[in-house]
């Protein structure tokens, strides 16, 4: 018999809820909300307090229209799924508190979700094939990770970022360049009209690939921020430059995510690389991805909807656990620093071994 689960995210500046229909830890989305805070474009990146204050006002309406528009009431809900972490605590615990609330009077089922773990769900609600064994590269504004998916609640980490994660990276060259936030969008738009080649910047740790050893697929922006940094300062006419200077970057950047993400999948045998988080809405990323794998594996990428916070999700993470029989007691609380579950280290210095 499938179950309607209700899912919340509010882990960063994104209000939202969904309602999936599942069955067999498997699901259908019936309804999707997702409220973005504008007020941030002003400072230029996330303010913690007014996140957490802006969920509070919007949370409860958002969850009547996902529930409206799946055409249920809260009483039909067969379980509650929210993200405790990671994220911003303060936005986490308005989820989570409304969640438990939520469940507690309803007398249902609570799941605290994973926020990483629920990106490498996302594709699955468009991408019925997904399966594993896959690699997966998650990449945002707080993380940049490739792990190596065997089963479903089963990581290893192959590698991650030692500094700036790639979505922070993309913000604050657009920063740089005058071009506002959210930067990915911005640069990826200005980057189509510049040359290639015409700023060549570092393709940070890209040679560890050859060297292996525990960094071969670790990743670091913070000094391809500053190379563009340097070449905006040297700029006598940034107007003139702004694009090429948005297609170095974005060339270096993606040059080095899709060199690690491929590498991992060929040297792992695998059929498939999955990509997800925010900077998985830039297309280029997805297109090259899929050229460098061409008759070797294909690549799963959720739509842009999917792949910005969401609670879709979340449900549908939270769908396959509890189908496990997993459960929350009623002292789940939020954390920053939340591990994925069933995350595993990277056990050797091979790249690839375990």
């Amino acid at each position: 018999m499938a179950d309607w689960i209700l899912g919340i995210e509010t882990s960063c500046d994104e209000t939202s809820a969904a309602v999936l229909r599942a069955e067999g830890g498997r699901g259908s989305l019936a309804g999707l909300v997702i409220l973005s805070q504008d007020v941030h474009r002003i400072f230029g990146g996330v303010v913690p307090e007014l996140a957490s204050r802006a969920h509070v006002r919007a949370i409860g309406s958002v969850v009547e229209r996902a529930l409206s528009d799946a055409g249920i009431g809260q009483s039909q809900a067969d379980g509650v799924v929210v993200t405790a972490g990671p994220g911003l605590v303060g936005a986490l615990l308005v989820g989570v508190m409304y969640g438990k609330t939520l469940a507690f009077s309803l007398d249902r089922p609570l799941l605290g979700v994973n926020h990483l773990e629920g990106h490498l769900f996302a594709p699955l609600l468009e991408d019925a094939a997904l399966e594993p064994p896959f690699v997966g590269l998650l990449v945002s504004g707080g993380h940049t990770m490739l792990l190596d998916v065997p089963a479903w609640g089963n990581y290893r980490l192959l590698g991650q970022t030692l500094d700036d994660a790639a979505g922070e990276a993309f913000d604050k060259v657009a920063n740089l360049l005058g071009l506002g936030y959210p930067g990915g969008p911005s640069i990826e738009r200005l980057a189509r009209e510049g040359r290639p080649d015409r700023f060549r910047f570092p393709r940070p740790m890209l040679q560890e690939l050859e060297r292996g050893g525990p960094n071969r697929y670790a990743f670091s922006f913070s000094g391809l921020k500053t190379a563009v940094l340097r070449a905006v300062r040297a700029s006598d006419d940034l107007e003139r430059d702004r694009a090429d200077l948005a297609r170095g970057f974005q060339d270096a950047a993606l040059d080095v995510l899709v060199a690690k993400t491929a590498h991992a999948v060929e040297s792992l045998g695998y059929p498939t690389a999955m990509i997800g988080g925010g900077v998985a809405c830039n297309r280029m990323l997805a297109d090259r991805m899929a050229a460098r794998l061409a008759g070797a594996a294909r690549v799963s990428v959720a739509s842009p909807r999917l792949n910005t916070d969401n609670a879709a999700m979340i449900a549908a993470a939270g769908a396959w656990r509890l189908d496990r029989g997993e459960r929350s007691g009623w002292d789940l609380e939020p954390r920053d620093d939340l591990p994925i579950p069933g995350l595993l280290p990277l056990l050797s210095t091979s790249g690839t071994s375990s």
